[in-house]
This record gives C-alpha cells, sequence and structure tokens, in this order.
C-alpha cells in the first residue's frame, strides 16, 4: 500500500481496502457463474488490525453459497508487513452478495456451489444462516415502515 492510500491516522483508509474486496468478491462472482455479476450488497465488513503503508495485502475470495441468480461470496484480507519476516497476518474478513445478470441486467441462473470439505460446507451452512437474517431484517424494516406511514 501507498502514500496514497492513506487516512488521516496514518493507516491505510478502509475505503481502499473494501475496493480490494469488492474487485476480488466480483473476479470470483463471475468466473463462478460464467459471466457478469453484480455487488447486491455487503452483507458484513470488519476490519480487525489496520494495514500500514508498504504492506503487501492479499485478498482471498470463494463462493460460499448460491441461490438462483445469487451468491455470497467469503472474502479474507491478509497483510504482510515489507520489513518482517513473519507469517501474514489476518487484516479483515468480508461477505458479499453478487447477482449474476444478463446482458440486459435481468438475474440469470447461477451454477450451484457443491461444498466438498468440511470447511466448505461450514461455510455455506453459515451463508444460509446470513441469508435468512438479511431477509428477516429486511422485513422487519418493511413492516416497520409500513405501520409508520400509518402513524404520520
Amino acid at each position: 500500500m501507498s502514500q496514497n492510500d492513506v487516512n488521516l491516522l496514518g493507516t491505510v483508509h478502509g475505503g481502499v481496502i473494501m475496493k480490494l474486496v469488492d474487485d476480488a468478491a466480483g473476479a470470483v462472482a463471475g468466473r463462478h457463474s460464467g459471466g457478469p455479476a453484480v455487488t447486491a450488497s455487503m452483507d458484513e465488513m470488519v476490519f480487525l488490525v489496520p494495514v500500514r503503508i508498504g504492506d503487501l495485502v492479499h485478498v482471498h475470495a470463494q463462493v460460499n453459497w448460491t441461490g438462483r441468480s445469487s451468491m455470497e461470496i467469503g472474502v479474507k484480507v491478509l497483510a504482510e508487513r515489507w520489513n518482517e519476516s513473519t507469517p501474514a497476518t489476518r487484516v479483515g474478513t468480508a461477505y458479499l452478495v453478487f447477482a449474476a445478470v444478463d446482458e440486459e441486467g435481468k438475474p440469470r441462473r447461477v451454477p450451484p456451489v457443491l461444498p466438498a470439505t468440511e470447511l466448505d460446507r461450514r461455510r455455506f451452512q453459515e451463508a444460509q444462516i446470513r441469508r435468512t437474517h438479511r431477509l428477516a431484517r429486511r422485513r422487519e424494516i418493511q413492516e416497520l415502515r409500513a405501520r409508520g406511514a400509518d402513524l404520520g
């Protein structure tokens, strides 16, 4: 990371890391779906450790879950300190939802993800939990807004 990426605290701006996360997740979503995929939502982004100028940042993304046209992509962000011979440190994690779209921007089917390992199965189940919570939260907010409209 370079001086251009720094925030007021002298560490890499979170938005810079978020762009790397979105780019990596988008590439994985497009590859899995066999065509264009757009960011539908960022379910969660956790910053664990600040990234510093000079750090070498690695972004790893994988498909955790698929629906008809949507996919959850899990992303792990690691940083290596340029001046230390220590292993890379996990500095962040994120979960994004991508929608596969056709040339007209309409949803298109994606191939299912097939969890092959115990870790893959755990990621798949965790993604289902996040999806259930996301949909329930959306429903509750819509209901609250509908009731609020009645209150004036």
